[in-house]
């Protein structure tokens, strides 16, 4: 039976980081209030605004296997807040009998109180942005917590009873070493997350630090920032290390211990339906891909007016179809398997990659073995270059 995956979109943070290229914003609580009232409005009318959409009400018949609230900073909304979202989530949907619920929660924003009560309303999993266990890196970036404030919280969630939870890493920050980075990947492992993921920096102007860099400027540690094959030599070594403590590698960026991949993510990579809501979210139930208005005010003003909040939709032809499932399922380290794609869009479509899968074979970037294609270890790190290679075909 197909499930699907519900992602709210809380778009508010303590502070902006300098490398965050994410649409959230700081706001005063008061704002949070009219934000959380929008999105329940948007839960209440999802019915009727998907009818005119023209998107299949059979959505809606799909249990829920995986939510995932995520920002921004979930918590700053608070506890009381936090559980009307996902009482009315409860009202609209049917949720499955075992549930992956996540929230995003940055070191130091939320208590054991907080904690409990999250877990009371059925969260029961935190993915924690930790970025790195090195107080220098994180100050040069504007995080408002320390290393020893994600040790804190993960201890916090243990002792409330989180038995799955996340944590996350970036390299190439400012000030970044292999020895410093080292010693975040100890740190992390040594907490015995049941998950790491592992992101790059990503030097480009939506944020002000990788616009600063492209300027060749100092402002936000520009400067400090470390060259690419830095990047290149210090994911190898997360992978190794990760790989040494037990980890698997399942994605490009995600390692997790047996049976703890996430399998809210894996609906991205594997085209599977999910919904988002709030404001900026984006969805796709396999026939289309839509997203909601970005901006805050438009938002709840066109829930105040009765208005969709859908911007932007686009109908995905079998060809726009195939081509994610191509470039979204080599992101996985089992790769994409052949017979499902012939199985969905008939062998026809699939043979006029047959040449392009060979000779990416051939020059060593793709590798082929039980009917799976998947990125050969070299292409990790060029990815982008070799999922560009489907697209257009």
């Amino acid at each position: 039976m197909q499930t699907l995956g519900l992602y709210i979109q809380v778009p508010f943070c303590a502070s902006k980081c300098s490398f965050c290229n994410f649409s959230s914003r700081v706001a005063r609580q008061d704002v949070y209030g009219r934000y959380c009232q929008a999105l329940a409005t948007e839960i209440e009318r999802l019915p009727e605004v998907y009818e005119a959409a023209g998107i299949a009400r059979e959505i809606f018949e799909a249990p829920v296997d995986s939510v995932y609230i995520g920002g921004g900073t979930p918590s700053l909304l608070g506890a009381e807040r936090m559980e009307r979202i996902v009482a009315d989530l409860h009202r609209l949907f049917r949720f499955g009998p075992a549930v992956e619920f996540t929230m995003e929660v940055p070191p130091g924003s939320a208590d054991k109180g907080f904690l409990k009560h999250a877990l009371a309303v059925g969260i029961n999993r935190l993915s924690i942005g930790g970025q790195s266990f090195s107080d220098e890196e994180l100050r040069s970036v504007g995080r408002l917590h320390s290393a020893a404030d994600t040790g804190a919280l993960i201890q916090s969630a243990r002792g409330e009873g989180f038995v799955n939870i996340s944590v996350d890493l970036i390299a190439g920050l400012p000030h970044q070493t292999l020895s410093s980075w080292q010693s975040s990947l100890e740190s992390v492992t040594a907490l015995q997350p049941e998950h790491v993921s592992i992101y790059l920096f990503e030097i480009d102007n939506k944020s002000r630090l990788g616009s600063e860099v492209l300027r060749h400027g100092i402002r936000y540690h520009a400067d400090a920032v470390p060259d690419e094959d830095y990047v290149a030599e210090a994911y190898s070594q997360a992978r190794a290390s990760l790989r040494q403590a037990g980890y698997v590698q399942y994605e490009i960026s995600n390692f997790a211990l047996l049976g703890h991949e996430s399998i809210h993510n894996r609906k991205y990579w594997q085209l599977k339906p999910y919904l988002g809501l709030g404001a900026g979210a984006h969805s796709s139930d396999g026939q289309f891909r839509w997203e909601n208005t970005t901006a805050v005010e438009e938002y709840q003003r066109r829930m105040a007016q009765g208005e969709s909040p859908i911007c932007e939709q686009r109908r995905l032809t079998p060809d726009a179809q195939l081509e994610e499932f191509f470039f979204l399922g080599l992101r996985q380290s089992e790769g994409i398997n052949l017979a499902e794609a012939v199985r969905r869009w008939g062998s026809g479509p699939i043979e006029r990659w047959d040449q392009k899968i060979e000779s990416l074979k051939n020059d060593g970037w793709l590798e082929q073995c039980n009917g799976h294609v998947r990125l050969a270890d070299k292409a990790l790190l060029v990815s982008n270059e070799i999922f560009q290679e489907f697209i257009g075909v």
